[in-house]
Protein backbone atom coordinates (compact mmCIF):
# COMPACT_ATOMS: atom_id res chain seq x y z
CA UNK A 1 0.00 0.00 0.00
CA UNK A 2 1.54 3.61 -0.61
CA UNK A 3 1.89 5.73 1.72
CA UNK A 4 -0.56 8.01 1.02
CA UNK A 5 -3.15 5.84 1.69
CA UNK A 6 -2.00 5.05 5.21
CA UNK A 7 -2.24 8.85 5.82
CA UNK A 8 -5.57 8.64 4.76
CA UNK A 9 -4.88 10.27 1.29
CA UNK A 10 -6.44 9.66 -2.49
CA UNK A 11 -3.90 10.45 -4.22
CA UNK A 12 -0.03 12.50 -3.88
CA UNK A 13 -0.33 15.42 -2.34
CA UNK A 14 3.14 16.86 -3.31
CA UNK A 15 3.66 15.67 -6.94
CA UNK A 16 6.23 18.22 -8.79
CA UNK A 17 4.18 18.13 -11.72
CA UNK A 18 2.28 21.17 -12.57
CA UNK A 19 -1.03 19.83 -12.31
CA UNK A 20 -3.55 22.97 -12.08
CA UNK A 21 -5.62 21.17 -9.62
CA UNK A 22 -2.52 21.59 -6.87
CA UNK A 23 -1.96 25.18 -8.09
CA UNK A 24 -2.03 27.05 -4.64
CA UNK A 25 -2.94 30.47 -5.47
CA UNK A 26 -0.48 32.74 -3.15
CA UNK A 27 -1.00 36.61 -3.47
CA UNK A 28 1.99 36.97 -5.86
CA UNK A 29 -0.01 33.63 -8.16
CA UNK A 30 -3.10 34.86 -7.38
CA UNK A 31 -2.05 38.81 -8.65
CA UNK A 32 -0.95 37.04 -11.66
CA UNK A 33 -3.69 34.91 -12.48
CA UNK A 34 -5.89 37.92 -11.90
CA UNK A 35 -4.21 40.27 -13.72
CA UNK A 36 -3.63 38.27 -17.00
CA UNK A 37 -7.22 37.56 -17.30
CA UNK A 38 -7.95 40.70 -17.57
CA UNK A 39 -5.40 41.67 -20.01
CA UNK A 40 -6.64 38.99 -22.45
CA UNK A 41 -10.35 39.87 -21.98
CA UNK A 42 -9.05 43.53 -22.74
CA UNK A 43 -6.83 42.22 -25.57
CA UNK A 44 -3.91 44.20 -24.96
CA UNK A 45 -1.25 42.06 -26.61
CA UNK A 46 1.87 40.98 -24.41
CA UNK A 47 2.26 40.02 -21.18
CA UNK A 48 5.43 39.16 -19.27
CA UNK A 49 5.90 37.13 -15.96
CA UNK A 50 9.07 36.89 -14.53
CA UNK A 51 10.17 34.37 -11.51
CA UNK A 52 13.14 32.38 -10.25
CA UNK A 53 13.35 28.81 -10.97
CA UNK A 54 10.73 26.53 -9.15
CA UNK A 55 8.93 29.43 -8.07
CA UNK A 56 5.43 28.12 -9.74
CA UNK A 57 5.11 29.46 -12.99
CA UNK A 58 4.61 26.45 -15.17
CA UNK A 59 1.28 25.45 -13.06
CA UNK A 60 0.23 28.64 -12.99
CA UNK A 61 0.44 28.78 -17.18
CA UNK A 62 -1.81 25.39 -16.47
CA UNK A 63 -4.35 26.70 -14.21
CA UNK A 64 -4.80 29.87 -17.05
CA UNK A 65 -4.79 27.64 -19.98
CA UNK A 66 -7.33 25.74 -18.24
CA UNK A 67 -9.55 28.36 -17.42
CA UNK A 68 -9.21 30.14 -20.52
CA UNK A 69 -10.26 26.68 -22.54
CA UNK A 70 -13.47 27.01 -20.08
CA UNK A 71 -14.34 30.32 -21.92
CA UNK A 72 -16.41 31.01 -25.40
CA UNK A 73 -14.42 32.08 -27.98
CA UNK A 74 -10.83 31.59 -26.35
CA UNK A 75 -8.48 29.30 -27.77
CA UNK A 76 -5.44 28.91 -25.64
CA UNK A 77 -1.98 27.71 -27.71
CA UNK A 78 0.67 26.43 -25.43
CA UNK A 79 4.82 26.22 -25.82
CA UNK A 80 6.91 24.25 -23.03
CA UNK A 81 9.95 23.95 -24.76
CA UNK A 82 10.34 26.83 -26.99
CA UNK A 83 14.18 26.32 -28.29
CA UNK A 84 13.83 26.74 -32.02
CA UNK A 85 17.06 26.87 -33.69
CA UNK A 86 15.86 28.71 -37.03
CA UNK A 87 13.25 31.09 -37.98
CA UNK A 88 11.65 28.28 -40.40
CA UNK A 89 11.91 25.75 -37.53
CA UNK A 90 10.05 27.87 -35.15
CA UNK A 91 7.20 29.25 -37.90
CA UNK A 92 6.33 25.44 -38.82
CA UNK A 93 6.32 24.43 -35.39
CA UNK A 94 3.45 27.81 -34.74
CA UNK A 95 1.80 26.44 -37.90
CA UNK A 96 1.05 22.91 -36.67
CA UNK A 97 0.64 24.61 -33.07
CA UNK A 98 -2.32 26.24 -34.28
CA UNK A 99 -3.55 23.80 -36.98
CA UNK A 100 -2.95 26.23 -39.81
CA UNK A 101 -3.36 24.00 -43.13
CA UNK A 102 -0.22 24.24 -45.35
CA UNK A 103 0.96 23.05 -48.72
CA UNK A 104 4.02 20.99 -48.71
CA UNK A 105 6.97 21.56 -49.11
CA UNK A 106 8.95 24.35 -47.13
CA UNK A 107 7.76 28.00 -46.65
CA UNK A 108 9.83 30.90 -46.82
CA UNK A 109 9.39 32.86 -43.62
CA UNK A 110 7.39 35.63 -45.22
CA UNK A 111 5.01 32.96 -46.75
CA UNK A 112 4.85 31.59 -42.89
CA UNK A 113 4.22 34.70 -41.70
CA UNK A 114 1.26 35.92 -44.40
CA UNK A 115 -0.35 32.42 -43.07
CA UNK A 116 -0.65 33.11 -39.72
CA UNK A 117 -1.50 36.81 -40.02
CA UNK A 118 -4.79 35.62 -42.15
CA UNK A 119 -5.44 33.04 -39.88
CA UNK A 120 -5.27 35.41 -36.80
CA UNK A 121 -7.57 37.39 -38.78
CA UNK A 122 -9.97 35.35 -39.74
CA UNK A 123 -10.50 34.15 -36.10
CA UNK A 124 -10.09 37.66 -34.47
CA UNK A 125 -12.19 39.30 -36.66
CA UNK A 126 -14.39 37.31 -39.05
CA UNK A 127 -15.02 34.68 -35.59
CA UNK A 128 -14.41 36.83 -32.94
CA UNK A 129 -12.14 34.67 -31.00
CA UNK A 130 -9.62 35.48 -28.80
CA UNK A 131 -6.10 33.53 -29.60
CA UNK A 132 -3.35 33.24 -26.62
CA UNK A 133 -0.31 32.09 -27.23
CA UNK A 134 1.44 30.99 -23.74
CA UNK A 135 5.29 30.39 -23.60
CA UNK A 136 6.49 29.00 -21.18
CA UNK A 137 10.56 28.93 -20.44
CA UNK A 138 10.79 31.83 -22.25
CA UNK A 139 14.22 32.82 -21.81
CA UNK A 140 15.41 30.00 -24.24
CA UNK A 141 13.90 32.05 -27.41
CA UNK A 142 16.48 32.93 -29.65
CA UNK A 143 17.14 36.64 -30.90
CA UNK A 144 15.46 35.69 -34.29
CA UNK A 145 12.21 33.87 -32.56
CA UNK A 146 11.60 36.82 -30.08
CA UNK A 147 12.22 39.14 -33.36
CA UNK A 148 9.51 36.97 -35.16
CA UNK A 149 7.18 37.30 -32.00
CA UNK A 150 7.40 41.31 -32.43
CA UNK A 151 6.26 40.59 -36.12
CA UNK A 152 3.18 38.38 -34.83
CA UNK A 153 2.67 41.78 -32.10
CA UNK A 154 1.95 43.90 -35.16
CA UNK A 155 -1.15 42.36 -36.33
CA UNK A 156 -3.88 44.55 -35.32
CA UNK A 157 -7.54 45.99 -35.82
CA UNK A 158 -7.85 49.84 -34.69
CA UNK A 159 -9.13 48.21 -31.02
CA UNK A 160 -7.12 45.37 -30.36
CA UNK A 161 -4.31 43.08 -31.44
CA UNK A 162 -4.89 39.63 -32.60
CA UNK A 163 -2.59 37.87 -31.19
CA UNK A 164 -2.48 37.69 -26.83
CA UNK A 165 1.19 36.73 -26.20
CA UNK A 166 2.15 35.56 -22.89
CA UNK A 167 5.80 35.20 -22.11
CA UNK A 168 6.43 33.21 -19.04
CA UNK A 169 10.69 33.26 -18.25
CA UNK A 170 13.64 33.32 -15.71
CA UNK A 171 14.49 36.62 -14.73
CA UNK A 172 17.43 36.76 -17.19
CA UNK A 173 14.91 37.17 -20.11
CA UNK A 174 14.11 40.69 -18.90
CA UNK A 175 17.43 42.27 -19.80
CA UNK A 176 16.69 40.46 -23.25
CA UNK A 177 13.54 41.97 -24.32
CA UNK A 178 14.96 45.60 -22.43
CA UNK A 179 17.00 45.20 -24.88
CA UNK A 180 14.91 45.41 -27.94
CA UNK A 181 13.05 48.52 -27.53
CA UNK A 182 10.48 47.78 -30.25
CA UNK A 183 9.73 44.31 -28.28
CA UNK A 184 9.87 45.89 -24.82
CA UNK A 185 7.26 48.87 -25.87
CA UNK A 186 4.96 46.97 -26.51
CA UNK A 187 4.93 44.42 -23.11
CA UNK A 188 0.92 46.01 -21.30
CA UNK A 189 1.36 43.69 -18.66
CA UNK A 190 4.99 43.03 -16.31
CA UNK A 191 4.61 40.80 -13.42
CA UNK A 192 7.26 38.91 -11.08
CA UNK A 193 6.29 36.20 -8.96
CA UNK A 194 7.98 36.30 -5.58
CA UNK A 195 8.23 32.83 -3.43
CA UNK A 196 5.72 32.61 -0.62
CA UNK A 197 6.12 33.92 3.22
CA UNK A 198 5.50 31.53 6.12
CA UNK A 199 1.88 32.03 6.14
CA UNK A 200 1.60 30.71 2.66
CA UNK A 201 3.28 27.62 3.05
CA UNK A 202 1.22 26.69 6.18
CA UNK A 203 -1.77 27.45 3.73
CA UNK A 204 -0.27 25.96 0.37
CA UNK A 205 0.32 22.74 2.54
CA UNK A 206 -3.05 22.49 4.16
CA UNK A 207 -4.41 23.09 0.61
CA UNK A 208 -2.18 20.32 -0.92
CA UNK A 209 -3.57 17.54 1.52
CA UNK A 210 -7.13 18.44 1.03
CA UNK A 211 -6.94 18.49 -2.58
CA UNK A 212 -5.16 14.84 -2.38
CA UNK A 213 -8.35 13.78 0.14
CA UNK A 214 -7.08 14.72 3.38
CA UNK A 215 -10.51 15.25 5.92
CA UNK A 216 -8.64 14.54 9.06
CA UNK A 217 -9.15 17.82 11.63
CA UNK A 218 -5.38 17.00 12.78
CA UNK A 219 -2.43 18.33 11.02
CA UNK A 220 0.17 16.69 9.37
CA UNK A 221 2.83 18.69 10.11
CA UNK A 222 3.57 20.87 13.12
CA UNK A 223 4.07 24.56 13.00
CA UNK A 224 8.19 23.72 14.12
CA UNK A 225 8.08 21.63 10.89
CA UNK A 226 6.94 24.06 8.40
CA UNK A 227 8.71 26.91 9.97
CA UNK A 228 12.02 24.66 9.15
CA UNK A 229 10.30 24.24 6.16
CA UNK A 230 10.38 27.88 4.98
CA UNK A 231 13.81 28.48 6.42
CA UNK A 232 15.46 25.76 4.34
CA UNK A 233 13.08 26.08 1.01
CA UNK A 234 13.24 30.52 1.21
CA UNK A 235 9.40 29.67 -0.15
CA UNK A 236 10.09 28.12 -3.61
CA UNK A 237 7.33 25.61 -3.98
CA UNK A 238 9.01 23.03 -6.24
CA UNK A 239 11.47 22.85 -2.70
CA UNK A 240 8.64 22.78 -0.92
CA UNK A 241 6.66 20.00 -2.16
CA UNK A 242 9.68 18.23 -2.89
CA UNK A 243 10.46 18.28 1.00
CA UNK A 244 7.15 17.72 2.35
CA UNK A 245 6.76 14.44 -0.05
CA UNK A 246 10.06 13.16 1.13
CA UNK A 247 8.90 14.48 4.90
CA UNK A 248 5.20 12.04 4.66
CA UNK A 249 7.38 9.44 3.14
CA UNK A 250 9.84 9.59 6.77
CA UNK A 251 6.40 10.07 9.00
CA UNK A 252 4.83 6.40 7.99
CA UNK A 253 8.41 5.30 8.55
CA UNK A 254 8.84 6.72 11.87
CA UNK A 255 5.52 5.89 13.07
CA UNK A 256 4.41 9.45 14.26
CA UNK A 257 1.92 11.37 14.12
CA UNK A 258 2.55 14.34 12.48
CA UNK A 259 5.95 15.34 10.41
CA UNK A 260 8.18 17.13 13.52
CA UNK A 261 11.12 19.56 13.42
CA UNK A 262 13.23 16.34 14.11
CA UNK A 263 12.27 14.83 10.40
CA UNK A 264 12.61 18.01 8.69
CA UNK A 265 16.01 18.59 10.49
CA UNK A 266 16.91 14.88 9.08
CA UNK A 267 15.93 15.34 5.64
CA UNK A 268 17.75 18.46 5.42
CA UNK A 269 21.00 16.63 6.74
CA UNK A 270 20.31 13.80 4.76
CA UNK A 271 20.64 16.57 1.15
CA UNK A 272 23.66 18.72 2.80
CA UNK A 273 25.16 15.15 3.06
CA UNK A 274 24.45 14.01 -0.37
CA UNK A 275 25.23 16.93 -1.92
CA UNK A 276 28.68 17.36 -0.26
CA UNK A 277 29.65 13.51 -1.39
CA UNK A 278 28.61 14.86 -5.02
CA UNK A 279 31.17 17.77 -4.78
CA UNK A 280 33.89 15.48 -3.81
CA UNK A 281 33.63 12.81 -6.07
Amino acid sequence: MSYYRILGLEKEPFSTSPDPAFFYESASHKAALYRLQIAIRLKRGLSLILGDVGVGKTTLGRRLSQLLNKQDKVSCHMILNPIYETESEFLAALLKLLRIARKPGPLSVVEALEMIEQYLFEKGVEQDQTVVLLIDEAQGLSPASLELLRVLLNYETNEHKLLQLILMGQPELLPRVRGMKNFWDRISLRHVIHPLDEAEIHAMIAFRLRQAGYASRKSLFTAEAIHEIYRHTQGYPRRITTLCHDALEQLVISDKEAVDEAIIHRLIEEESQLLGQLVLN
